[in-house]
């Protein structure tokens, strides 16, 4: 009897290369998820302030701290720790600047812990925490206020 020798067609080749290419995947991602899973971190304390708030909001707020972190309907890590009330000044009839009773600036100090590394990109959600940033959104289970701006940032206990 006669023995058929088995030989590889172009179908058999792309085969072979996708279950490599798909082990090869899988692998990759278990790793990096061990990785993560080890990978130190370091706390993150940072201030954000918030100009012409209506000046009720600033006992609001109290009375929700601290308060979990939140982005896109999710609890992010961190949380907001404190709020401290600033007056908040416009310009009067004269070109003088008065303060305003009716209206605050808020500083919250909130933390929050980010993975070490050679360069700190620190976020809470998709949003990069960095001095000097205008747009910030602060964002907790009962507390949002949008075009905050980072005024510090410490990174380390």
């Amino acid at each position: 009897m006669e023995q058929k020798k088995w030989k590889f067609n172009v179908i058999d080749v792309i085969a072979v290369v996708l279950i490599v290419a798909a082990a090869a995947l899988v692998g990759m991602k278990l790793m990096n998820r061990g990785d993560s899973a080890l990978a130190e971190t370091v706390k993150v304390t940072y201030q954000v302030k918030v100009e012409g708030v209506p000046a009720e909001l600033y006992e609001n707020c109290q009375a929700h701290l601290p308060s979990p972190l939140m982005a896109s309907g999710e609890l992010v890590g961190g949380q907001i720790e404190s709020v401290e009330q600033q007056p908040y000044y416009v310009l009067g009839p004269d070109g003088q600047w008065v303060e305003d009773p009716e209206h605050v600036t808020l500083i919250f100090t909130a933390t929050t812990d980010t993975p070490a590394g050679a360069v700190m990109t620190t976020k809470v959600g998709e949003q990069e925490v960095r001095i000097g940033k205008t747009d910030y959104i602060l964002k907790s289970e009962y507390i949002e206020f949008k075009d905050g701006t980072v005024v510090d940032v410490k990174w380390g206990e």
